[in-house]
């Protein structure tokens, strides 16, 4: 059995629901240690959305060499109901090893670490940081993570991400970018009131419907190079009224939108604010992540060729798809998120290809050796 794998069924086997402690960061670190590695694991937050494990390893090069880091999280979603077998107890069927977080991410944290364990400690600095909350509300994860960074002055020159990038085949897609997310929730107020007295009460829901209504109706923009448009999209609408009898007090909805580099969260936030007043509403935005973009160049080429040599295709540089811990480490360093096929994610039955694990370890370690060299 390759390392990588090992290191697959290792991860996988320790339970780590969101937000993720203890036993997946002792696995970690013994995975680490042995590689040279100064360990540093701290627990951050409190409780709605914590307490939060992290990890910063570190193996420094000599003095003046590049600095390349690995990131990602070791925390999985819920397994829910349905799985062949258990979702933590890894199982191999043919060319498949099958548990929660082999996709994402702990199958590409074991190919960086099997990726590392052949690079002399001259080459360059190496680290690896690893969160227990990117499925979560990455409050206390990669966030305190990068505060950490910074105080210790361990900045690192580039930064990969292995966030399941691939489609349809390990190597078809990277990341250089993200669109930025704001969720923003929406209130009405009036008088409660019966259903034959009108003049009586005061009813919210028109309101909040024609303020939808005006929101839906928006076009935010046509796109740029590299973002796909802008969209808003109604998330939940409540008025939680049992009786049939009754005018409610009170409307609530909430509306998400993820936007390219042509907006910022806050921008956006005051134009659906002034729309919810108009309506003689309340807007509370809570920005999730700002646009970014790694333009295209020295490090997406770096990557690129490294695909191309293993896989003989060349990644689409894209901007698609959801937020990941990325929108928080493109504040220290050029950033771009490569990893393995994502069809299974937070699937049942969530399952990687062996020969992709192989394979994705041996990107990685001529992406480290490219980095470290240029």
């Amino acid at each position: 059995m390759s390392a990588a794998v090992e290191f697959t069924e290792r991860l996988i086997a320790c339970e780590s629901v969101t937000p993720a402690r203890g036993a997946v960061f002792d696995c970690m670190q013994d995975m680490l240690e042995p590689l040279g590695f100064e360990i540093h694991r701290f627990i951050a937050g409190e409780v709605p959305d914590g307490p939060v494990e992290n990890l910063l390893a570190i193996r420094r090069g000599p003095k003046g060499t590049r600095h390349f880091a690995f990131a990602g999280h070791v925390d999985v979603v819920p397994p829910g109901q349905g799985w062949s077998g258990e979702a933590f107890t890894p199982e191999i069927r043919g060319e498949l090893l099958y548990g929660r977080g082999a996709v994402d991410m702990k199958g590409a944290i074991a190919a960086m670490v099997a990726a590392v364990a052949d690079i002399p400690a001259d080459a360059g600095t190496l680290s690896f940081i690893i969160t227990g909350d990117e499925e979560g509300p990455a409050i206390y994860g990669t966030r305190a993570l990068i505060d950490l960074i910074r105080q210790r002055g361990d900045v690192p020159d580039l930064c990969l991400v292995g966030e399941p990038t691939s489609v349809n085949r390990l190597g078809d897609m990277m990341k250089i970018g993200r669109r930025g997310s704001v969720n923003i929730f929406l209130e009405t107020t009036g008088v409660q009131g019966h259903v034959a007295y009108p003049h009586l009460a005061d009813n919210p829901a028109p309101r909040l419907v024609a303020m939808l209504a005006e929101l839906d109706a928006l076009k935010l923009d046509e796109g740029t190079d590299w973002f796909q448009p802008s969209n808003l999209e109604i998330t939940e609408m409540e008025i939680g009224n049992p009786a049939h009898n009754v005018i409610p007090g009170k409307a609530k909805a909430r509306i998400s939108i993820r936007f390219n580099d042509l907006h910022s969260g806050a921008e956006l936030g005051e134009r659906v604010m002034e729309i919810a007043r108009k309506h003689g509403g309340t807007a509370n935005p809570v920005i999730s992540g700002e646009p970014f973009l790694t333009p295209p160049g020295e490090f997406s080429e770096m990557i690129a060729r490294a695909v191309e040599a293993e896989t003989g295709i060349v990644p689409e540089a894209s901007t698609s798809g959801g937020t990941s811990d990325a929108r928080f480490l493109k504040d220290l360093c050029p950033v771009i998120e490569f990893g393995l096929v994502n069809a299974t994610m937070h699937k049942c039955d969530e399952a990687v290809a062996l020969p992709d694990l192989e394979a994705l370890t041996r990107i990685y370690r001529r992406v480290v050796q490219a980095a470290l060299s240029s």
